[in-house]
């Protein structure tokens, strides 16, 4: 079975780089490399999903979770991280912008919301 959609593709990358950022940025044992390791570890695992068994819901997770990842900083507190809180906002924004576009170019799943059904 192949990935249908780029945006798949590129979110699984994105899970990737999320998880091993906190080592290869050096931010290791912060609250910030928990929420990355643990972040980065669900945008992997929906995206895995949606690339392979495509539904809008996993979309719609990888989308409240990049949601999560931009408000996260703020949340948790560690904007005094001025390189890590930007890293991980765009990781967010990235994440929202690849899950969104990959529903909205699937044409079965644009179909099935224009007859009337939930997806």
């Amino acid at each position: 079975m192949t990935v249908r959609r780029w945006q798949d593709r590129a979110n699984l990358i994105l899970g990737l780089w999320l998880f091993v950022s906190p080592w290869v940025l050096d931010y290791t044992g912060t609250v910030a490399a928990s929420n990355a390791h643990f972040m980065g570890a669900a945008v992997l695992l929906f995206a895995f999903i949606a690339a392979y068994l495509p539904q809008a819901w996993e979309e719609i997770i990888n989308t409240l979770i990049g949601l999560w990842l931009v408000a996260s900083p703020f949340v948790l507190g560690y904007t005094a991280l001025a390189t890590v809180a930007l890293h991980t906002v765009v990781v967010g924004l990235l994440a929202i912008a690849f899950a969104v576009w990959a529903m909205f170019s699937d044409q079965r799943l644009y179909k099935h919301w224009h007859s009337g059904h939930s997806a």
